[in-house]
């Protein structure tokens, strides 16, 4: 098949998953009016409407969803004779696709991301955050990196971190007017930054210790689905805030940030990259958990 012709079908898969011609193009490393094109060309080519379009919305036509599901596992058996071929290279090539968090993202950015880069200048990293959980494979990704208990059960997970924990933590200007909480109860006395998941429900703060458990909905008056804007709230004595303990590792040592309840939070499995287990494995992400583990022994 002409090179082409492969963009075009990689571009109607693209299209079809983000439903968005600059979401697509940017996954392709293509523009938009490029990408545009190439789709215009092949429903040229075909004579049907791949897609129905409109200045809000792009969606499969009848003809465009049959034409997908005839495709997509011919492109993927293409993808895995190439990444076959790729296993008896010296050094990978071409581009490894993770989706994941963005805190897991920054934990391993500058140990793993970059080094692996420095080792393999042929390989390109394309990672892509949702605080909600994917279908990796419905959307393209070579691998996904979560908590160990969020990955699902017909996935191959391999353990990527040491265990983590979660950190309550507060200003001293908050401290300065509320007493510091000795036991979870106490919270009830306290304005907390309530944590909103992508479906739209309140996150619940989990405590343990010694095999007691408490688990309470807490109260405030702010409530964020980031937590970039958590630790800034927190850092100007809006409240309590119940952060991973990576994220504000840096305010606590500083002293901008104080933990409290720290003995009600313990640790639990962090975390695993996962992926397919019946799907052939590429060199790039053999390379990648390869070196994953070499951090991860140190």
């Amino acid at each position: 098949m002409l090179k082409s012709g492969l963009l075009e079908l990689n571009a109607v898969v693209a299209v079809a998953t983000h439903r968005s011609f600059r979401r697509a193009a940017i996954e392709l490393g293509m523009s938009p009016s490029a990408l545009s094109h190439a789709v215009a060309s092949l429903e040229q080519r075909l004579g049907v409407r791949l897609f129905h379009r409109t200045t809000r919305s792009v969606s499969l036509s009848e003809a465009g969803e049959k034409f997908l599901i005839r495709i997509q596992p011919a492109l993927r058996e293409i993808s895995a004779a190439m990444e076959a071929v790729n296993d008896f290279r010296e050094t990978p090539t071409g581009t490894l696709r993770l989706n994941t968090s963005e805190g897991a993202a920054q934990m391993l950015m500058t140990p793993v991301v970059l080094e692996y880069l420095n080792r393999y200048p042929d390989m390109r990293v394309d990672i892509v955050t949702d605080r909600g959980f994917v279908d990796i494979v419905a959307r393209g990704f070579d691998a996904g990196i979560r908590l160990a208990e969020s990955v699902p059960q017909d996935m191959i997970a391999i353990s990527i971190s040491p265990p983590l924990r979660f950190a309550v933590v507060g200003s001293p200007a908050y401290f300065a007017k509320f007493s510091k909480p000795r036991v979870p109860g106490d919270l009830a006395a306290h304005n907390c930054i309530r944590v909103r998941f992508p479906s739209g429900t309140i996150y619940k703060w989990e405590f343990e210790r010694r095999g007691e458990e408490q688990i309470l909905d807490v109260s405030g008056s702010l409530t964020l689905d980031n937590p970039h804007l958590m630790i800034e709230a927190a850092l100007q004595g809006a409240g309590l805030a119940w952060m991973n303990e990576f994220a504000v590792s840096s305010h606590l040592a500083s002293g901008e940030l104080i933990r409290v309840l720290e003995d009600w939070t313990p640790s639990f499995p962090g975390l695993s990259l996962y992926y397919p287990a019946n799907r052939h494995m590429p060199a790039s992400l053999r390379a990648f958990i390869n070196l994953v583990r070499e951090v991860h022994a140190t």
